[in-house]
């Protein structure tokens, strides 16, 4: 399956490359950055780039995923170091929302084996099911 690729101007390119990079998400300031005037309304620039800046904004997470990594891992190493608990909490977040979630594994055990008794079939039953008649 092909995907159409969305044609971008160079102000909208610029654009997204300042939001998620020089403005760090600020999206007044990315539209600063590429050229917008300041007249322009946030709305408007948003509402045609929404499925970009979703797409560069999943990218910018996922680029981030292995330094979440380490930072949980320096905390292994660290425990006491200062802001521990907030950077694996900020890790967690970054790491739950590429997919890298904890994984949860549940144990089903049962005291009782895998038979089950059926009660005895009813003569009558295969006549009728048989015969195609129902409810004489």
């Amino acid at each position: 399956m092909v995907e159409e690729t969305k044609k971008l101007t160079e102000k909208q390119e610029a654009f997204l490359e300042a939001l998620c990079g020089e403005a760090k998400g600020n999206i007044r300031g990315a539209m600063n950055i590429a050229g917008y005037s300041e007249n322009t309304k946030i709305s408007e620039i948003v509402s045609s780039l929404k499925d970009e800046i979703v797409e560069r904004s999943s990218l910018l997470l996922a680029m981030n995923a292995p330094k979440a990594t380490f930072s949980m891992v320096d905390v292994l190493d660290d425990p006491g170091q200062m802001g521990a608990r907030n950077a694996v909490s900020a890790a967690t977040q970054i790491l739950d929302r590429t997919g890298l979630v904890k994984k949860e594994q549940i144990q089903v055990t049962t005291d009782t084996g895998g038979l089950f008794i059926l009660p005895p079939k009813k003569e009558n039953d295969s006549e009728d099911n048989h015969t195609g008649e129902v409810g004489e």
